[in-house]
């Protein structure tokens, strides 16, 4: 055969395979799109649809959790959180509590995704875990483990359910275990390579399980902090009653001692049974009945060495050590320093907590 057309045949054939080979990449691209976790790949800016899972749950389309929610029926409703309504859903390998997020509840997808594998990092005892999200167009549904015993907020105040007259009240004990494991779960994410603050600690956000280990949740409002150890914040983030005294001043700097201040509110909360976030009457020697907030009314009464006076009555007196619940109410008064530099870092709480004995 002549050597130019030899050439030429070779040079055909190569290219004909070439573009055979192309086809074929492609249609594997197009066949796999939407269906892959997010592993592997990085979005384009305007791609709107997407699902992440670690390896300990399968990949579920926004089809999947509809079904599994009945279409996110009113009747599998066990919680509402911040910025969306949390369902009861049962997957093929797991039940899992499901989060449909409101539509003003996050800003772009990419910032929406960054947060989520962020905390998809969290692993803690005390820690909320979050199995997976899905974001489809203007839906965000957020994936976490199903926590059995509800809401601290639920064991504590609710009086009216029928769920709530079978309770029997949490125990000293409990209360103070809760307690310890709710600060450890905080110190864990505040001393993070990169710290994380909640910046919504609160009863309603601490879920407890079938030993009544707590677990906190809701991260809608948390944020990764760098190296000042703060966040600037364009609007007051948090939970009335809650939130430390700076934040309502109007700082715009939100920090790890917020979340330690609103940790002491939780504390007084959960030693007297009383909602922070609501003024209550009291009355006091004279007779007159006035209307107080629990911290301040705590704090007078811890100065006046009252601590047992403000105890739940819920809580059993049998076997109660005075002097743990003058610690406990101690560390309290502590977190909820007007100022936030006399307010002790999480970790030391943890170890302060620990030195209590009941």
């Amino acid at each position: 055969m002549d050597p130019v057309l030899q050439s030429i045949l070779a040079a055909t054939g190569g290219f004909f395979l070439a573009m055979v080979l192309l086809a074929a990449v492609c249609a594997a691209r197009k066949n796999n799109r939407g269906g892959l976790p997010i592993t592997s790949r990085t979005p384009a800016p305007t791609e709107r649809s997407s699902t992440f899972y670690p390896s300990s749950l399968n990949p579920v389309s926004m089809p999947e959790l509809v079904k599994a929610t009945r279409n996110f029926s009113p009747d599998l409703i066990i919680g509402d959180g911040s910025f969306g309504l949390v369902y009861k859903a049962r997957l093929p390998n797991a039940t899992v509590a499901v989060k449909k997020l409101s539509p003003d509840a996050f800003q772009g997808f990419r910032e929406f995704q960054a947060e989520m594998e962020t905390l998809s990092k969290l692993r803690h005892p005390n820690i909320v875990t979050i199995l997976g999200y899905c974001a489809t167009g203007s839906d965000r549904v957020l994936i976490y483990e199903y926590i059995e015993k509800g809401s601290l907020d639920q064991w504590l105040l609710d009086t009216t359910s029928e769920a709530a007259r079978l309770r029997l009240p949490l125990s000293w004990e409990t209360r103070v275990n809760i307690t310890r494991g709710v600060a450890s779960g905080l110190a864990h994410m505040h001393n993070l390579e990169t710290p994380i603050i909640h910046r919504d600690i609160k009863a309603s956000n601490v879920l407890l399980d079938n030993v009544f280990e707590p677990h906190i949740a809701d991260f809608g409002l948390a944020r990764r902090i760098e190296g000042t150890h703060s966040h600037v914040s364009t609007q007051v983030a948090g939970t009335m009653g809650y939130m430390p005294p700076e934040y309502i001043q109007g700082a715009t700097m939100a920090t790890a001692m917020g979340d330690v201040y609103s940790f002491g509110i939780l504390m007084l909360e959960i030693a007297t049974g009383i909602r922070p976030n609501l003024p209550f009457k009291v009355e006091e020697e004279e007779g007159d009945g006035k209307e107080v907030r629990l911290v301040e009314w705590a704090k007078k009464k811890v100065a006046q060495d009252r601590h047992m006076d403000i105890l739940d009555a819920n809580i059993s007196r049998e076997g109660l050590k005075e002097s743990a619940v003058v610690e406990f109410l101690r560390i309290a008064i502590l977190c909820t320093s007007d100022s936030s530099k006399d307010r002790p870092p999480m970790m030391e709480v943890v170890e302060l907590l620990n030195r209590i004995s009941v």
